[in-house]
């Protein structure tokens, strides 16, 4: 007696092949439209469940997309794969997040294990920024690749990005135009992409207006790094400190504003790059550059859904959207500024 329905009981009720019905169910745009709401049809009226375990035995590659990302508790990555998670859920695809750790070795080693378990497609935010072609661990195995957040130097795949400088720019020119001149920079390592760009656009912003680069107010260390108050500190002391800093990274931004805190400097002008949870609590509320890492999470799974599904065209780069969101730290002016408003106001 049959127990279950199969793929040739849908193909039967639904009058086309067996191979119809499996294009259908893998998302195939190439199918007519009458013929997918038939299939579909079939496979409502017959309770038919594909057998991922059989799926992949067919196809040689498990029903899962695989992200790599620096470190998962970093709420940047963390809401990026959230917005990867969704959209693999309604693929009908599981997703393994992995943690390079900010490590090239590590990537490596992480790369090679996700791609030996059969993997779909994978979504990388890669920290070895150059992969040789003609040696990558993705092109010879056909693996989707789409890369998010920093470019690959060599290899020719969907990319999403933001444009880093320019948002970078942006933020810096805000703080220029309340009054300051005196902007430090604060950020991780210029080895990586994100904070070489960011770096670029804040010099930008200050070559337009005039104002001469400073190498002694850039703050560069790496995450965690013990000398990273001492840095803050020293931005903000000295005949000529800084009025205002600019902080290049959500993880960096949340402890520079302990440190500004701690010290009870909140007198000091702050945009950072990356919006926090907890912004609109502080004191004051913390302007931000803000990119979207839940829909740079679905953009990246779109792409990669429908290359695993045959998309065949040349690779994109996609640049998304940021936003300046004014709150409050970025608006304060420097203390000239401050002292002549009261001036003003006491004689008017």
């Amino acid at each position: 007696m049959k127990t279950s329905v199969t793929l040739q009981d849908v193909a039967h009720l639904a009058g086309v092949s067996a191979k119809t019905v499996s294009r259908v169910i893998n998302g195939d745009v190439a199918v007519t439209e009458k013929t997918t709401q038939r299939v579909k049809k079939a496979i409502t009226a017959l309770n038919y469940s594909p057998n991922p375990h059989a799926r992949s035995l067919r196809t040689g590659r498990d029903q899962a997309i695989a992200l790599v990302v620096d470190s998962i508790s970093d709420p940047f990555f963390a809401a990026l794969a959230e917005g990867v998670e969704e959209v693999a859920r309604e693929a009908g695809l599981f997703l393994i997040v992995a943690n390079a750790g900010d490590s090239a070795t590590r990537e490596r080693e992480v790369v090679d294990s996700l791609l030996h378990r059969s993997i779909s497609g994978l979504i990388l935010v890669p920290c070895l920024l150059s992969y040789d072609a003609s040696t990558s661990p993705f092109g010879p195995r056909g693996v989707p690749l789409v890369v998010v957040d920093r470019p690959l130097d060599d290899l020719d795949v969907d990319t999403v990005l933001v444009d880093n400088a320019e948002a970078s720019e942006r933020a810096v020119d805000h703080l220029i135009r309340v009054g300051h001149r005196r902007i430090g920079f604060v950020g991780t390592t210029i080895e990586r992409y994100t904070a070489r760009e960011r770096l670029s656009g804040y010099r930008t912003a200050l070559d337009k207006a005039n104002i001469p680069f400073d190498p002694a107010l850039v703050a560069v260390t790496p995450y965690k790094s013990p000398a990273e108050r001492a840095d803050v500190e020293a931005l903000l002391s000295g005949p000529d400190p800084v009025t205002a800093i600019f902080v290049a990274d959500a993880r960096r931004s949340l402890d520079v504003v302990r440190i500004l805190h701690t010290i009870e400097r909140t007198d000091i002008a702050y945009v950072g790059f990356d919006d926090l949870v907890i912004a609109e609590s502080l004191n004051p509320p913390l302007t931000v550059v803000r990119q979207d890492p839940l829909e740079i999470g679905r953009t990246a799974a779109n792409v990669l859904v429908a290359r695993i599904r045959g998309d065949q065209r040349p690779p994109e780069r996609m640049v998304l959207a940021t936003t300046l969101i004014v709150r409050g730290s970025g608006e304060i002016a420097p203390p000239t500024e401050r002292t002549l408003s009261t001036t003003q106001e006491k004689t008017a």
